[in-house]
This record gives structure tokens, C-alpha cells and sequence, in this order.
């Protein structure tokens, strides 16, 4: 990035002619280290193209373990509460089967009440007709008396005899009525073991289906855990890949910018002393820059600014080393100053990349840089005119979506867009 700003910065004119060897050895020596980089780029783009990947499935395996999650929880609490109820139905049945059990006890005994109060009624209306039948006992004994308390004492035996044979048969009565209500007890009794016999095996098999939905949610649980430890495995990799790169290609720019810087500087120097011997009115050098020197290089507000901030796809902060223009995709690119284009490649970080070389301005050498651009339209070696169409906005390399990154480079360094536009 920095290597090709500046070695133009040295060919803007400020250079003699005792110097074209060694512009063209810096020169060999920049394109050797641009191919080594390239190489590297290749490699990032691949790991980049991992990392995204990577980090969007560790994403849906963090989303996706997030659910079935919650799905488990959902599915233990149901079968939770299904097992509590299904321990109260079966206190529920066990009541139920013990009534229909006593009931057939007692049953079971009001049968055996029963006959026995049949010969008890059989036995009474025996013994009261083998004494004669109390009618005919009772005008028998009328004719035999003689005075009122024979008559009385006769009608007294006839009625103690007719009692007996009532009593026997209103027990016998009551005995029925009792089995009766006891034979109800008992089918009643059946009928509710039966129900809840049905509801138990209903509530069972939906219990079972509670229970198979919570060893399904867990086996997506532990898969997804799985999956989740395997997508961090892979975006660390990736990760680490990605820095490992980044910081080859940070030292090979920190080389590069070093040695031009120093370049930079000697020819600097050397226009100067050459400006005073020959008594120009450039003698003072040129003055300082106020700033908008430079056009605007794309329409479109600005997104994110020079500074610090927080990087977009890795999260780390650090220098945002040029302005983000919010531009629409497809929109033009312009030359912000007249220069050369001494640079245009593809960058996996910055996408399609130019370098434009402006030469001398406000006594610094001035590049300035196009990143992440659809296509540009001009070439190596081309000479552009302020506000000349060089490309189109896009969203090419590392970036979350069309925008022009513009970089300003002062002798060799980055600095701020906003002092010269």
C-alpha cells in the first residue's frame, strides 16, 4: 500500500537525473515485494473466505443451541409435571381398586347375609305353622275361653307369632335392599378402575411421547454443542491464519514505508537545494496546506471517519486509517487531484485497489489510495485529471457493503482525508 505511494512521490520531477539507477532499483525491489504480497493476499482471501464461513456457522450453531435449549428445558418441565400427575393417578387408581375390593368384601357379605336371613325367615315360618296356622289358633282359642283374660292372653300369642313372621320377612327385605345397594357399589366401583385404568395408559403413552421428545432435545442439545465446539475451532484457526498474514503484510509495509520515507526525504532535499541554486521563486518552498487541496473523490456522506474505531468484521479496535464515503454501488470514483496511477491490483483485503501518485503538494510527497472499487477505468502509468471518472464504488475484499475507503498518504504516512479535501 504504502511502497507504491511514495515511490511515485520520489518520480514526481523532484528527482535528477543521477537518480533514475536508483529509482529503478527501488523500484524492482517494490515489485519483487508487491509479488511476495500478492501471494500472501491470495492465502488471506482464502482464510478470510474461512473465517466468514466459519464465524457464520458458529453463529447458527450459537442460535440453533440457544432453541434447543430452550426446547429441552420445555420438554423436562412438561414431562416433569406429567410424572407428578402420573404418580397421582396411580395413588388415584390404587384408591379406586381398593374400593371396588371392599366393596366386593362387602358384597361378598351381604350375600352371605342374605341366605342366612332366607333360613332364618324359612326356619321362623316352619316353626309358626307347625303350631298351627294363627288364624285358626287364634278362633280356636276364642271359642275355648271362657273369661275375658283367657281371650286377652289368646290374642296376645296370635299377635307375638303374626310379628315374628313380619320381622322375619322385613329382614329379609332389608337384606335385599342391602344387597342390592352393595351389588351397585361394586359395579360403580369397577367403572371408575376402569376409567382410571384408561386415563393411567393414556397419560402414559403421552408421557412416553413427552419423554421421547426430551432424549430427542437433548441428543440436538449435545450435537449442537458439538457443532458449536468445531465452528470455534475452525473461526479460531481461520482467525489465526488471518493474523498471521496481516502481520506479514503490516511488517512489509512498515519496510517499505521506512526506506521510502527516507527517499522521500532526500528528494525532497535535493529539490529544494536545487529550487535555491537556481534562485527560483520557489525559494521558500511552497506554503503550507490549508487543507482542500483535494476534490472529492466520490458522492455520498461520510460513514465512518479517520481514527480510531472498532474494525467491522473482527471486532478489535484499532486506526481506521482513511474516510469511508457511503456511496452507492455502482456510483463514479473521481480523481481527487491531477496525477499518475502508479498502482492497481487486487487486494483481498481492500478488494480492487488503486494508487494515484500527486506529487508535491504543500511541500510533502501526496498519494491518495481507492479501495474496495467495482472496477476502475484507468491503468498503470495512465495520467488522470481532478474530478476525471477512475471507477465505480463497490464492496470488493474485506467489506460489509459498497463504499469507497479513501486513503491520503504524506510522505509515506496515513493521515487524515478531512485536512485536504
Amino acid at each position: 500500500m504504502v511502497a507504491s505511494s511514495l515511490v511515485a512521490a520520489l518520480a514526481v520531477g523532484a528527482l535528477s537525473a543521477p537518480f533514475a539507477s536508483a529509482n529503478d532499483d527501488l523500484e524492482d525491489r517494490r515489485k519483487a515485494v508487491e509479488r511476495r504480497i500478492e501471494h500472501a493476499q491470495e492465502d488471506l482471501h482464502e482464510s478470510s473466505s474461512r473465517m466468514a464461513a466459519a464465524r457464520s456457522r458458529l453463529q447458527a450453531a450459537r442460535t440453533q443451541l440457544d432453541g434447543a435449549r430452550v426446547a429441552l428445558a420445555t420438554a423436562q418441565g412438561k414431562v416433569a409435571v406429567a410424572q407428578q400427575r402420573d404418580a397421582e393417578m396411580q395413588v388415584e387408581l390404587t384408591d379406586a381398586e381398593a374400593e371396588l375390593a371392599q366393596a366386593r368384601t362387602d358384597l361378598d357379605t351381604g350375600r352371605t347375609d342374605m341366605r342366612a336371613q332366607q333360613d332364618t325367615v324359612a326356619s321362623t315360618i316352619s316353626s309358626i305353622y307347625q303350631e298351627g296356622d294363627p288364624e285358626l289358633l287364634a278362633f280356636s282359642a276364642l271359642l275355648d275361653s271362657r273369661t275375658p283374660a283367657d281371650l286377652t292372653r289368646s290374642s296376645e300369642a296370635r299377635d307375638a307369632m303374626v310379628g315374628r313372621e313380619t320381622r322375619a320377612y322385613q329382614a329379609l327385605s332389608a337384606a335385599e335392599v342391602l344387597l342390592a345397594v352393595r351389588e351397585d357399589q361394586v359395579e360403580a366401583a369397577k367403572d371408575a378402575v376402569q376409567a382410571k385404568r384408561e386415563e393411567a395408559a393414556a397419560h402414559l403413552a403421552e408421557m412416553e411421547a413427552l419423554e421421547a421428545q426430551t432424549a430427542a432435545a437433548a441428543q440436538s442439545v449435545a450435537a449442537l454443542v458439538g457443532e458449536r465446539r468445531t465452528a470455534e475451532q475452525e473461526a479460531t484457526v481461520a482467525r489465526a491464519a488471518d493474523a498471521r498474514t496481516l502481520e506479514a503484510l503490516r511488517r512489509e509495509d512498515a519496510r517499505i514505508e521506512e526506506m521510502l520515507r527516507r527517499r522521500a526525504a532526500e528528494a525532497l532535499r535535493r529539490a529544494r537545494a536545487a529550487a535555491a541554486r537556481a534562485n527560483t521563486s520557489s525559494q521558500a518552498g511552497p506554503p503550507a496546506s490549508s487543507g482542500g487541496f483535494l476534490s472529492m473523490p466520490a458522492a455520498g456522506g461520510v460513514t465512518s471517519p479517520y481514527g480510531m474505531r472498532t474494525h467491522p468484521i473482527y471486532g478489535y479496535y484499532s486506526l481506521h486509517d482513511g474516510t469511508d464515503f457511503g456511496a452507492d454501488c455502482g456510483s463514479p470514483l473521481y480523481a481527487a487531484a491531477d496525477g499518475t496511477v502508479i498502482s492497481s491490483y487486487w487486494s483481498s483485503v481492500y478488494g480492487n485497489r488503486m494508487i494515484i501518485d500527486n506529487g508535491v503538494a504543500a511541500g510533502v510527497g501526496l498519494a491518495t489510495i481507492y479501495n474496495h472499487a467495482t472496477r476502475y477505468t484507468v491503468a498503470e502509468g495512465q495520467q488522470v485529471s481532478r474530478g476525471q471518472v477512475v471507477g465505480y464504488v463497490g464492496s470488493t475484499g474485506w467489506s460489509t457493503g459498497c463504499h469507497l475507503h479513501f486513503t491520503v498518504m504524506a510522505n509515506g504516512r496515513a493521515v487524515d482525508p478531512a485536512n485536504w479535501l
